[in-house]
């Protein structure tokens, strides 16, 4: 099983041009059987041309897709809601999606969520999120503390992936690996940096496992650069 994470900053490459094509062919290339994206459109606005994309890049690679909005916004003058948020990818059936929003402090929306997921593989039952956490260091210590009470629950062998805004051996690092393991902590060789995708010097984005899943390897994806300003990372795992 290969599994992938993936800020695509809505389509928008380092060339500063929106390019879904683009990334639906570092996605195809990468050969990934599971991918979690971040920055995700969804008639959001004229940015991303106003397109569904994650229905765009389920289509161009014959996938399953969810969805898990951050943001919802509505308008007098359409029906139609514009939303902005993570999603998912997968090969394998989805059985189950709930969306966690991060709305923990009354009046305050930043715009932060968790898309909880759980997917057939085979005869065995994954669950699999996807998020995106603050740059704001409260907000963060909110979010990390709501994951791990969330990994506490899970009854199924579970994969967390996405950018968490946090640096290897921080303190919401630790917490989130007091529950579950860092991939590339366990199987990856070398830095593991995802960000800026042109000269990367920090690790943003992470794969996070529980117990019942082998972890054999881990891997920076870097075919296709300038696709967006984070580079994806992927890892094996055995059932």
């Amino acid at each position: 099983m290969k599994v992938m994470t993936f800020n695509i900053h809505h389509g928008r490459g380092t060339d500063k041009q929106i390019d879904l094509n683009r990334i639906a062919k570092v996605i195809e290339k990468s050969n990934a059987d599971i991918i979690g994206l971040n920055e995700v459109d969804k008639h959001f606005s004229k940015r991303s041309h106003y397109k569904d994309q994650i229905n765009v890049l389920a289509k161009k690679l014959n996938m399953h897709q969810a969805f898990g909005p951050s943001v919802s916004l509505t308008s007098k003058d359409s029906t139609t809601v514009r939303q902005y948020g993570n999603a998912l990818l997968s090969r394998y059936p989805i059985l189950t999606e709930k969306i966690h929003r991060f709305d923990f402090i009354s009046g305050l929306i930043e715009g932060r969520s968790l898309l909880d997921t759980t997917i057939q593989m085979n005869k065995k039952v994954v669950q699999v999120n996807v998020t995106h956490l603050s740059l704001n260091p409260f907000l963060h210590r909110m979010q990390t503390k709501f994951i791990v009470n969330q990994l506490k629950k899970c009854s199924h062998p579970l994969i967390i992936m996405g950018d968490f805004n946090m640096k290897p051996g921080s303190k919401g690092w630790r917490n989130v690996t007091s529950e579950c393991q860092d991939v590339w902590h366990m199987a990856g060789s070398g830095k593991g940096y995802t960000y800026p995708s042109l000269r990367p010097r920090i690790r943003l984005d992470f794969i996070f496992a529980t117990s019942g899943l082998d972890m054999m390897e881990a891997e920076v994806v870097t075919n296709i650069p300038k696709a967006s300003d984070h580079l994806p990372l992927k890892a094996y795992f055995r059932l």
